[in-house]
């Protein structure tokens, strides 16, 4: 028992390394994270206080325990039974198929990420691209909804500059979740948006597990009070219109709603329109091909980004005009009873969505050029005069008499383009610019053809 035993030194240092992770896991790891977990909790309930939907505790729930629950979930397992069936394979492997899914769907959401670095960097950058303007009843149509309730934001989906939009303008209310595809899994771009409490999906190539995986997720949030924000149309809008909804995870929203709990979902309907959408050309050029590959790299996109912010931290002007956001009417899905079908569901709120677009100087000057022959500087001012006053008041993102600026505001962006030339005659749209203009006016055909029961005036500017 005494006797002296002699080992290699690299063993004996492999020895006291595993001792000391054994240590470290058992007695002073643990310690640790309950510490800085009871930081945790302390700080979000200060932040609670300030929010008008409180973090509710389900996104607060640690992500392997979510884990757990969504792969051990009723329906999941019975899912994984038919999963082995379908497939011959043990139950087992169809289990740790599940629990591979589940890992890949499930964020980690960081209250400090998104409060403390995603909410700046999303104010930073909106108003480094854009000057924002919002609808004055924005905060009076979120304010009216019961606080048990989830909300959830249906938006139409023009840019990725929607998700960093909402994100910003939400920031004072609650936390949001978004469904994220597969563009965004790259590292460490992942890691971020996973903090920020998204989750991400794939929207082709899986099957029914995955489906019930993803399904069981969407509805426990929503059980547990995650307001979340979905865009029903699925993709972006290739020629600037409304598209057809979706309803995937709408669906799920509805399949897994329990009409005789205390807790309502609220659908908000949000519409977003812009004097300039980041992605224009490469939408378009996916548009004339009849396809959807877009061949915008991630590396290029965060080069745009981080040179704007430097010249907006440098004081320079680089906004390219105005991006607007106006609420909808909001749609209680206990009030719409149980016998509510998820299509009739998703198209009221794609009208309520087309009955909120805010309208922007650029496609009324867009509208105007695409009409005729050139016009000079007075007559597109009266021309798209014309078309403001078409334009339903509720609808307007900017005042009458301020048409003028605004009109000189649009031609100054178009010009920088090479979209518009000046001609002796007036001004006229550039060779192979049509498909550009016709894709903003497309933005707001439908106001210019019939009246909405619309929302408050569209007039207040965000503050920076």
């Amino acid at each position: 028992m005494t006797q002296t035993v002699q080992v290699p030194l690299w063993l004996f240092v492999l020895i006291l390394l595993f001792a000391a992770v054994t240590a470290l896991s058992h007695f002073l790891l643990p310690s640790v994270r309950w510490f800085f977990r009871r930081r945790l909790e302390r700080a979000v309930a200060r932040l609670n206080t300030r929010l008008t939907r409180p973090i509710e505790p389900f996104k607060l729930a640690r992500r392997h325990d979510m884990i757990q629950r969504l792969i051990y979930d009723p329906e999941v397992t019975r899912e994984i039974v038919n999963y082995a069936q379908a497939n011959g394979v043990p139950e087992n492997v169809a289990f740790q198929k599940a629990r591979e899914y589940a890992r890949e769907i499930v964020p980690s959401f960081s209250a400090f990420a998104y409060f403390s670095l995603g909410i700046r960097l999303a104010r930073l950058l909106a108003n480094a691209v854009y000057s924002i303007r919002t609808a004055d009843s924005n905060d009076a149509t979120f304010r009216s909804i019961p606080a048990n309730a989830t909300v959830v934001f249906i938006m139409n989906h023009r840019s990725n500059m929607d998700y960093v939009l909402v994100t910003y303008l939400a920031a004072r209310a609650s936390a949001l979740s978004y469904a994220v595809g597969e563009w965004a899994q790259v590292w460490p771009i992942s890691r971020l948006i996973r903090s920020m409490g998204a989750y991400f999906i794939h929207r082709r190539g899986r099957g029914a597990l995955y489906r019930k995986v993803l399904a069981r997720y969407v509805q426990l949030a929503t059980a547990g009070g995650v307001n979340q924000a979905i865009f029903p149309e699925g993709r972006l809008s290739l020629d600037g219109k409304l598209q057809e909804p979706r309803m995937g995870l709408l669906t799920y929203v509805v399949d897994g709603f329990d009409h005789s709990g205390s807790r309502d979902v609220v659908f908000v309907p949000v519409a977003i329109n812009y004097d300039r959408v980041l992605e224009d050309r490469v939408l378009i050029a996916a548009h004339q091909r009849g396809d959807r590959r877009f061949a915008a790299r991630i590396s290029v996109v965060l080069r745009f980004i981080l040179r704007k912010m430097w010249k907006r931290l440098r004081g320079r002007d680089t906004r390219f005009g105005v991006a607007a956001v106006a609420f909808g009417a909001p749609l209680s899905l206990r009030a719409e009873g149980p016998r509510m079908q998820v299509a009739a569901l998703s198209e009221k709120l794609m009208k309520r969505i087309a009955a909120a677009m805010p309208v922007t100087c650029l496609p009324l000057v867009a509208q105007a050029l695409l009409e005729g022959a050139p016009l000079d500087r007075p007559a597109l001012e009266r021309e798209v005069a014309r078309l403001f006053d078409r334009v339903p008041p509720a609808n307007r993102a900017f005042d009458r008499g301020d048409l003028g600026s605004e009109v000189g505001a649009a031609l100054a962006q178009l010009r920088r383009r090479g979209v518009v030339t000046q001609q002796p005659e007036g001004w006229s749209v550039g060779e192979g610019h049509v498909p550009l203009l016709r894709y903003y006016a497309n933005s707001i055909s439908h106001l210019l053809q019939a009246n909405a029961a619309l929302p408050k005036d569209v007039s207040a500017p965000a503050g920076s």
